[in-house]
């Protein structure tokens, strides 16, 4: 596995920090608790969408792109982010936003991630309902902007191809890395996954390097078994990108989808409590979104006896706490 070979910029703060968890551990009297800082990758507040848009617009530059388009939700990190990055280049970021979330007032509409999104200078197109085709939406504005002499780079939602998936190849080999300095065994990579390019670079970069290492992705959406099969796919297709030989095993991807609720973005009881857990035992912030519910489904399976003493689980923070302002009365109303 040869990353160096793959266009990539230089956008975040790599390696990002992998730290024990020794209150939240105590409190759950269960594994050893590590995790993985990737909020802390310093782009526009941070996050894991950083380490895929290395790549993604190193791709775009290559292709001489003027003019990047992406989608997501209304409160959507990747969408702050690609702005940021294409700010940093000098690219123009245009924009669709899916209405996926019709809860929680004026502040989910026009604060958290879609004020730094309009502080940043990101041109939001349209705000299209639930369930719209984002993919085909984002293919006729890049044929908008072709006809009037454009070069535009379309970005999957949530950066998840193979080209993005790399950037968590590159998290694989970096974990490991700094496993092996820290003398740190690692038993279990965990995970909040929704669009499917973190834990198909992780499951990739992973069995690439042999480290028989397992991942557990934790869906903030979809069903296990369209979870399972969409992550798999993107796997598959990264570990082609990368050469890797044979095929990957099928088993390597796993997702539970126990802790998804009522949806993407509507947090559960579960979801309010890992926040609270993590601010208040440890300093750090996770989001109502993606990250909390991720460690919502983790904290749930420790108390169910999935994990045991003596295991050491590495938690992979995906950012996202500015969006903790766009769910500020449901905040407030638990904080009560």
């Amino acid at each position: 596995m040869h990353l160096a070979r793959f266009p990539r910029l230089s956008l975040g703060h790599f390696p990002t920090p992998l730290e024990a968890l020794p209150n939240l551990s105590r409190f759950l009297g269960g594994p050893t608790l590590y995790i993985k800082r990737d909020d802390s990758t310093g782009l526009a507040t941070g996050g894991n969408k950083t380490r895929k848009l290395e790549f993604l617009l190193a791709d775009a530059l290559k292709q001489r792109a003027d003019i990047i388009i992406t989608q997501g939700a209304t409160q959507s990190n990747h969408v702050r982010q690609t702005i940021a990055a294409a700010n940093k280049l000098g690219l123009q970021t245009q924009v669709l936003l899916e209405q996926r979330v019709d809860k929680f007032g004026d502040d989910y509409q026009h604060s958290g991630n879609i004020l730094l999104d309009n502080l940043l200078g990101g041109t939001i197109v349209e705000h299209l309902p639930a369930g719209s085709d984002m993919q085909q939406a984002m293919e006729a504005l890049a044929d908008q902007l072709r006809a009037g002499g454009h070069t535009p780079y379309v970005i999957p939602g949530g950066g998840s191809n193979p080209i993005g998936a790399l950037g968590y190849v590159a998290c694989a080999e970096e974990l490991l890395y700094q496993s092996s300095q820290q003398r740190l065994r690692i038993d279990h990579v965990i995970h909040a996954t929704g669009s499917t390019g973190t834990q198909a670079g992780l499951v990739a970069g992973l069995a690439a390097t042999n480290s028989h290492i397992p991942v557990l992705g934790i869906s903030v959406r979809a069903p296990r078994e369209k979870q399972e099969e969409n992550v798999y796919s993107l796997a598959s297709r990264t570990w082609q990108l990368l050469g890797a030989r044979g095929e990957l095993d099928h088993d390597a991807v796993v997702v539970n989808s126990d802790y998804v609720g009522e949806g993407y973005g509507l947090p559960t009881a579960g979801t309010l409590e890992a926040i609270k857990l993590l601010a208040e035992l440890e300093g750090i912030l996770l989001d109502p979104v993606y990250s909390a519910k991720g460690m919502a489904g983790l904290i749930d399976l420790i108390r169910k006896g999935r994990f045991g003493q003596g295991e050491n689980l590495v938690f992979i923070h995906t950012g996202g706490s500015a969006g903790l302002w766009g769910y500020r009365q449901l905040l407030e109303q638990q904080a009560r």
